[in-house]
């Protein structure tokens, strides 16, 4: 594979976009910081396919990222890989508004050839090439200029290996026919809805302090209002106020500036800055959240109660067999909140839907149902259908009464 110099000018961009726009798939990642910013600040880009590999600068005087961009976002001919990419798609997004399609996740889809959750990507490499990673160089920082060879030959790495492993991982799927259980995680991952910054929504992120009305329309107007501010200031939000401070005020609202003193979370000084003033009036023009904005009910059946709850303990023991079993992450068919509520009797469940019901959700439903047992084969637990149990129970039966028939014959 041929490694290019680190890319600082727009024709030799444009130049690499243009072979790589030839390739099935490009692999990508990014370097950036967001410690000290709202905003995170894009250091460098890595993208390789089969035959060559570079790392480009965004921070380059003159350098124009469009040819990067259309390669991307406008080229639906070309496979975008990443691994664990929510943070590196959001970043193309802020650039361009648009996100990387097709695109492809290998974290994601080790969840379909693999135990594993959320496998990094040290292990990643690891575990498909027998390559340790070199983390030297990981929590540099990539801002400084200029960026030194250990930095760039790490970084360039993230994407060499990859564009090596991908194929071998794109194999495995196909020979077991997995690819179509990562279709909806891998439109979810380049969903831009996703990565819209719509301060009026940010309220959803933070865990709601219950159903009152008001409570939640005060929530809106100070997360709406702190996003504004963290955006202003380049700050990230938490520097602000932290969640926990923001659904304490938006419950117990101060009356007055002086009360903020009292509020966990703040500092002294906001009993008479600015920024105290600021969020005092948040607080007098809020609204109470409109009928339409509230949030659903949880979508749940009757309360668990005790024998619920044993049940929802067996599908998650059932659940445990089954991805050992056929290999694969649990959380990719199911979460624990579904199977309480399949315990409980809702039935409008993902679990109950496509493939999920073919290879979990039916024997779920069937061990909720009372079809489906658990029993013990040669040391290891296994799942048995009822009738297949009374089944062997009668032919046991009937073999003790062949057997006592042919003693008294005798």
């Amino acid at each position: 594979m041929k490694i290019h110099d680190l890319i600082t000018d727009t024709d030799t961009l444009a130049a690499m976009c243009e072979r790589l726009a030839k390739s099935d798939f490009v692999t990508v990642d990014t370097e950036f910081m967001r410690e000290n910013t709202y905003w995170p600040e894009l250091c460098l880009v890595q993208i390789a396919n089969e035959e060559e590999a570079a790392a480009i600068d965004p921070l380059a005087d003159g350098i124009d990222l469009q040819p990067l961009w259309d390669l991307l976002c406008d080229n639906e001919e070309v496979l975008k890989v990443f691994h664990a990419g929510g943070q590196d798609v959001e970043i193309v997004y802020n650039f361009t508004g648009k996100t990387p399609h097709p695109i492809f996740d290998t974290q994601i889809a080790m969840m379909a050839i693999s135990q594993n959750e959320q496998i990094g990507y040290a292990n990643l490499v690891e575990s498909w090439m027998g390559i340790t990673v070199d983390k030297g160089a990981r929590f540099t920082d990539w801002g400084r200029r200029p960026l030194t060879d250990r930095q760039i030959e790490y970084a360039i790495g993230d994407v060499t290996h990859l564009s090596k492993i991908f194929p071998m991982i794109l194999k495995k799927l196909i020979k077991t026919g997995r690819g179509v259980w990562l279709d909806a995680e891998m439109d979810k991952l380049a969903d831009p809805a996703n990565y819209a910054n719509n301060a009026d929504l940010a309220w959803k992120r933070i865990r709601s302090p219950g159903r009152n009305p008001t409570v939640l329309g005060r929530l809106k107007a100070l997360a709406a209002w702190r996003e504004s501010e963290a955006q202003h200031k380049d700050i990230p939000r938490g520097r602000i106020m932290r969640d926990e401070t923001l659904a304490d005020i938006a419950s117990h609202p101060p009356k007055k500036q002086s009360d903020l003193i009292k509020v966990r979370g703040l500092s002294n000084a906001w009993k008479d800055n600015d920024i105290g003033k600021r969020l005092m009036k948040v607080i007098e023009k809020a609204e109470p959240l409109p009928k339409d904005e509230m949030p659903e009910k949880p979508k749940r059946g009757a309360p668990l109660g005790k024998e619920g709850a044993l049940v929802a303990d067996l599908l998650k023991l059932l659940l445990k067999i089954r991805a050992r079993e056929i290999d694969v992450a649990s959380r990719l068919l199911t979460r624990a909140d579904e199977m309480e509520a399949l315990a409980a009797g809702v039935r409008k469940l993902p679990i109950l839907q496509g493939w999920r019901y073919e290879v979990f959700g039916k024997d779920a439903l069937e061990l909720v149902e009372g079809r489906l047992a658990f029993a013990v084969k040669d040391g290891r637990l296994l799942m048995t259908h009822v009738d297949d149990v009374h089944a062997g129970m009668i032919e046991a039966a009937q073999d003790e009464v062949i057997t006592g028939d042919e003693v008294e014959a005798e």
